[in-house]
């Protein structure tokens, strides 16, 4: 990743493009994401700002974001301080990587104010800082006290500074070469080591300085290249890489690059951890499945406890109190068993309390299947939950959220600030195959039930992976082509846990065929009759996801 000073340089450029704009309102996405609704000349915007440690950034974004119903108390602030007022300018520092937002408003009495908002995009130290006109600190998404940086004390109250700009640095746009005696890092301002590595290749490749710097200074676009497992980007192609590129808008590329990175993130910060929940859940039902399985094989096994019992009934003189065991022939082999003994009991006592053993085994054997069957099918619940979080977005693991709650896993939010009064419809995914059929698939239980029971027609197919975890996914036509039935063979295929294997096989039927499980868990359902298709997934279906 290398989102250094020349890539913030063309971002600005974007930014400058909508000022003045009107600040509509704030939000805070997750713990590091500040997402602002602007406004200018009647368009409305939404500005994206992450002081995430590896993820930092700023860009335009058309996503859709998850917002907390509890604002935090910076978002409050700054929603006091900044909502309905005017940004003037936005500006980077240099080639450093922080921009200083300049922003006009009225406080309670009606005077105009002039506040400064400090964009810092430095990796593990990427912050967003609100300042008076004064310069004093207001607020800050990450609160930095003496004991930890003496020099730079980020906390209300404190004088704002800067960060301290690298001396002895020039403006690359300005220079028509460069020298070979220093990294080109330590010569011109911006540079990361990935640009550096990127114009010295295309030097020695024949290009020269100048030329290589007006194509960056002319760029709108992010060039992303994937080479040895990484993923790297800048506004000029990575030649070096020696790979293909591929560009988009710059707003659109960093949205492409980051949006799916932090959604983990923000799961696991808006949901309680669904993630650490489920794989606990799996960790306690294998583990507990293990124990049962122990405790059926004994009682499987209590059989030998009734010949025990009755042996000792047969030579009862020749066992004497303050035994620990007795060796005595078996009536059907005549080979030797050993019979531990309680040294406080006779005889008889011992002997009943083998046939006790004999009787909880054979009893137990029936309630312990029970609970082996219930531990197996939490067990296989789990699993389909893990799996269903690999693939979720944030509103799909909001609504795994809402599953486990109903069914009594994990206490339900609820809001102290919003009642909702009617029930958010579901986050159901729809494709279109080639014909144009719509094709519906859900990406979690409560969606995929919805689908197959409510949303579907008794005549459209229903298509799911053979004997693996996967989104239930519904052609929505009477009369498929081969190739509809194909393509959402494939979507199938693909929302499933064997989307890397090939020939993966997938069964689909009339929707009428399908009938839920009775007591079963939520999205679990039997078929009547069903055909079975084998398909791999085609570079053009991905490219297609990829679009999506």
């Amino acid at each position: 990743m290398a989102f250094d000073g020349i890539f913030l340089k063309q971002i600005t450029k974007q930014l400058q493009t909508i000022v003045p704009c009107k600040i509509n309102r704030i939000h805070q996405v997750s713990d590091t994401e500040l997402l602002f609704q602007l406004r200018h000349e009647r368009t409305k915007y939404q500005l994206l700002i992450s002081a995430h440690s590896l993820y930092n950034r700023i860009n335009i974004t058309t996503r859709t974001y998850p917002t907390p119903e509890i604002p935090s108390n910076f978002i409050m602030l700054l929603r006091k301080h900044l909502e309905g007022s005017i940004i003037l300018s936005i500006e980077q520092g240099g080639f450093d990587r922080y921009l200083i937002f300049t922003i006009s408003g009225y406080n309670e009495l009606g005077d105009q104010t002039i506040r400064h908002l400090y964009v810092e995009l430095m990796g593990k130290y990427a912050n967003v800082i609100l300042a008076n006109e004064n310069g004093k600190i207001m607020d800050a998404l990450k609160r930095i006290p003496p004991f930890e940086n003496t020099k730079r004390i980020i906390q209300p109250g404190a004088l704002f500074q800067l960060p301290e700009p690298q001396l002895g640095q020039l403006n690359p746009f300005e220079q028509t070469g460069y020298t070979d005696d220093r990294p080109l890092t330590a010569q011109f301002e911006g540079f990361s080591p990935l640009l550096s590595k990127e114009i010295e290749y295309r030097i020695h490749h024949g290009e020269n300085f100048v030329s290589i710097m007006q194509e960056i200074q002319a760029s709108d676009q992010v060039y992303i290249t994937n080479a040895n497992n990484q993923t790297y980007f800048h506004c000029i192609p990575l030649k070096q890489f020696e790979t293909e590129s591929i560009s988009y808008p710059i707003n659109e590329g960093l949205d492409y690059l980051f949006y799916e990175k932090e959604e983990r993130d923000r799961i696991r910060q808006q949901t309680g951890d669904l993630f650490k929940f489920v794989r606990r859940e799996i960790k306690k039902y294998t583990s507990k499945i293990a124990k049962l399985t122990d405790s059926l094989e004994e009682a499987q096994n209590s059989e030998h406890w009734k010949e025990k019992g009755e042996l000792l009934y047969s030579y009862l003189p020749m066992v004497k109190k303050g035994m620990t065991s007795i060796t005595l022939p078996s009536f059907e082999t005549q080979e030797d068993i050993v019979i531990p003994l309680d040294p406080k009991l006779d005889a008889k006592q011992n002997a009943k309390k083998c046939f006790q053993k004999y009787t909880k085994g054979k009893n137990g054997m029936v309630h312990i299947q029970e609970q082996l069957d219930i531990a197996n099918q939490e067990l296989e619940y789990f699993r389909n939950l893990e799996y269903q979080l690999t693939v979720a977005n944030f509103q799909d693991a909001k609504e795994i959220h809402q599953e486990l709650a109903q069914n009594g896993y994990v206490k339900a939010n609820v809001s102290k600030i919003r009642k909702k009064k009617k029930e958010v419809a579901l986050n159901y995914h729809t494709l279109t195959s080639p014909s144009g059929y719509p094709v519906y698939f859900g990406k979690n239980n409560l969606q995929n039930e919805y689908l197959t029971f409510k949303k579907a027609h008794r005549t459209d197919l229903w298509f799911h992976v053979k004997d693996m975890h996967g989104s239930h996914v519904i052609l929505q036509t009477e009369h498929p082509e081969e190739s509809d039935i194909r393509f959402a063979a494939m979507v199938a295929a693909y929302y499933s846990s064997g989307r890397e294997s090939s020939s993966i096989p997938v069964n689909y039927c009339p929707v009428k065929n399908i009938k839920k499980i009775p007591g079963g868990k939520t999205g679990m359902v039997i078929l009547s009759s069903y055909k079975t298709i084998y398909i791999d997934i085609t570079p053009e279906f991905l490219n297609l996801i990829k679009q999506k």
